[in-house]
């Protein structure tokens, strides 16, 4: 009872949001206090096992995401609680006090401010013991004891417990020279509190001045040479220190010295060498490189990476989509997020646990290198981006295999993997369904007709456009509201641009018109009793001649689902006969593809049809369309199998129903809001007596 009570003052504070849901193995439930309550419940027990904190009212307090089944902590806000996840993980929302605060018995939050002792004695009192005895093994104990202003970059327990042995051994083997310098460059010789971090900032440390390198995300992460502050703003006598999760090492080369001195990446500096990109990698910037290894290149087809690696442009465009604008290190991803590269689109760098992802694959496999001027995450396998491909290589493991291979069965293969400018028409693997696929003439002779003479970009076509394909023919380009079709065929995603030709992925294979609707309706079969109403109604000359009609045929059995009397009738009136076609006969074009939820067509005579689609099939006066698409030089015939009649009047309520509708809309929603204040006063008198 008290649960609903509580979902119900929620909804009642926040009528658009949702109820969060609680985890039963938890021993507290958090939620954001609505505006309307948050000055009214702080601390709230419920039989032990529920309570509610008012996060945004209790002094000092500091909400903190948890990674379920880690120790992983993110700082967080009201606005980040309900998503509850990051790299995919579920997250515990926790409360701490803030920096500099602690408990008292009795009170809400934490309103005592911790006393203030030098940064030796602090990092004692926030955890970093590690730290703390190697800064005494060091001899560094009595200057960060005395007298300065210091921000100490303080790697916790766990980050030196994560150092290879050989970097650790070599450390504490020398406590004097190589120890103090490691700790001297987590040093910086005034106070910077994390506001003072800005991103893409750079501070000589206390070793030899060489600069450590701050970034500061909009999700609130914050690293210095990528390691990520885990604890913020502790405050010290003589000082600041923030707490970070690994030991970070000194940076002197930029991103290019580091490919140039790596084994492993061999075959991308020689690439990065024929592409000219050398300087931009050894000038400044702030760049991400996702750099692949030797085994990266070589899960390429020999005769891909070939075609690549002797193409100045297609090279520079491949090395470009590896390298992002900004600097991204790893412990800033928290989700996926779309980032922009050199190479002018975008890559979908995320996280799955701890895995680093790029387009949803778990590819990183060293992450973190930092150079001067960017940088280094190490990934298995090559990416090629779209402008480095051919048509062949856009269309294999894409929506479009079953038509790529059509079009090497058909002979076509030389212009989909060379260098001539055309454009494919590549119907979707959906299309082919229930479709044979048996190479016949006719079929090659289709298939060539997918295929444009010159190379297009969608964006650049117009409504009554012509574009001519290898097979001779032209096809018109159609341009409704929201959808834009070639002949029967719409246009289902973006463009794919390759290297020398471009890719249309469409909805369906495309039908070239093969005559008039006339001729088209002469040439089926089903059409027979329909082609002799229409030559008995005088409309054979409207439907040879030039237009753009939009025909609902109806077929054989439309016209024998008719009583014989009527029929006979309608045969001996050729007005009412032409008035009944024409009803059948849209002033527009109009294919399937285009039709939406409220799509209505002018008929020649009569009220608009009114047209929709569910599961795939369009429906005209509710009436469906048994085969659409039937494309003629002069308009489009969709079948149908059921004589199309005008829908039955809408019923319109009077004045009186109205009023009547109204009132009664007005009376509930007045009994819920009294009913919802009657629940509030209910809560309220539960929380004050609690």
């Amino acid at each position: 009872m008290i649960l609903k009570q509580i979902k119900a003052l929620w909804f009642i504070c926040n009528p658009t949001d949702h109820f969060p849901s609680i985890n039963e193995k938890l021993d507290f439930f958090f939620f954001s206090p609505a505006a309307c309550i948050e000055h009214l419940v702080n601390v709230w027990s419920i039989k032990k096992k529920l309570i509610v904190f008012d996060l945004c009212c209790s002094p000092n307090v500091c909400a903190m995401q948890n990674i379920q089944g880690s120790d992983k902590k993110y700082f967080t806000n009201c606005k980040q609680w309900y998503h509850r996840k990051i790299c995919g993980k579920p997250t515990v929302v926790t409360y701490e006090c803030c920096p500099g605060y602690e408990k008292v018995t009795g009170e809400k939050g934490c309103p005592a401010a911790l006393p203030l002792v030098n940064i030796y004695k602090t990092l004692g009192v926030i955890g970093a013991t590690t730290t703390k005895m190697y800064s005494e093994r060091a001899n560094l104990q009595e200057e960060i004891e005395g007298p300065g202003s210091f921000t100490f970059f303080a790697p916790s327990n766990e980050a030196w417990a994560a150092l290879p042995t050989e970097i650790l051994d070599a450390l504490v083997s020398n406590v004097n020279i190589e120890l103090l310098n490691a700790l001297h460059y987590h040093m910086i010789n005034k106070r910077l509190t994390s506001d003072d971090l800005k991103h893409g900032a750079s501070f000589p440390s206390m070793y030899q001045d060489l600069n450590v390198h701050i970034q500061h995300y909009s999700n609130g992460v914050v690293t210095v040479n990528c390691a990520r502050l885990v604890k913020t703003d502790q405050h010290a006598t003589n000082g600041i220190v923030h707490v970070v999760d690994r030991v970070i090492t000194a940076i002197t080369n930029n991103v290019n010295s580091l490919i140039d001195t790596d084994d492993d990446l061999d075959t991308l500096r020689t690439a990065v060498a024929a592409a000219g990109l050398t300087s931009l990698l050894e000038n400044e910037g702030s760049y991400t490189i996702f750099a692949p290894t030797n085994e990266a290149f070589e899960k390429i087809p020999p005769e891909t990476l070939t075609r690549i690696l002797g193409d100045p442009l297609a090279l520079k465009d491949l090395l470009n989509y590896h390298i992002l604008k900004s600097l991204h290190c790893s412990e800033s991803i928290v989700a996926g997020t779309p980032m922009e590269t050199l190479q002018g689109t975008v890559l979908e760098v995320g996280c799955d646990g701890e895995e680093m992802t790029i387009n949803g694959k778990a590819i990183v496999t060293q992450r973190d290198k930092l150079g001067t001027n960017g940088v280094i995450h190490y990934i298995n396998e090559l990416l090629i981006p779209d402008s480095a491909k051919t048509l062949m290589e856009l269309a294999e493991g894409s929506v479009v295999t079953t038509a790529s291979k059509l079009f090497k069965d058909a002979g076509l293969t030389d212009h989909l993997i060379g260098s001539e400018a055309v454009t494919l028409l590549a119907p979707l693997n959906d299309a082919f369904k229930d479709k044979s696929l048996a190479m016949t003439p006719d079929m090659k002779k289709l298939l060539r007709n997918h295929i444009l003479k010159e190379r297009f970009s969608s964006k650049n076509l117009y409504h009554g456009q012509e574009l001519e394909t290898l097979g001779g023919v032209k096809l018109r380009v159609f341009v409704f509201r929201n959808s834009l079709c070639i002949e029967n065929a719409c246009i289902a995603a973006d463009d794919k641009n390759g290297r020398f030709a471009n890719m249309f992925i469409i909805n369906k294979l495309l039908t070239p018109p093969m005559g008039t609707v006339m001729d088209l309706l002469k040439a089926d079969d089903r059409f027979s009793t329909l082609v002799g109403i229409i030559q008995r109604a005088g409309l054979t000359e409207l439907l040879n001649k030039k237009g753009t009609y939009t025909f609902f045929a109806p077929t054989n059995a439309a016209f024998s689902a008719m009583p014989p009397a009527d029929l006979s009738k309608l045969m001996r009136n050729p007005k009412e006969l032409a008035n009944l076609l024409k009803y059948h006969i849209g002033e527009e074009f109009l294919v399937s593809g285009a039709v939406t939820s409220h799509t209505r067509v002018t008929p020649l005579t009569g009220d608009k049809l009114e047209l929709g689609t569910r599961n795939t099939t369009v429906y005209v006066n509710r009436v469906p369309v048994v085969e659409a698409d039937l494309m003629a030089t002069n308009g489009v015939v969709h079948a149908v199998d059921v004589i199309v009649k005008p829908l039955p009047p809408k019923i319109v309520s009077d004045q009186a129903e109205g009023s009547t509708i109204r009132r009664t809309s007005a009376v509930w929603a007045g009994s819920q809001v009294m009913k919802n204040d009657e629940l509030f006063q209910k809560l309220f008198s539960a929380l004050i007596t609690v």
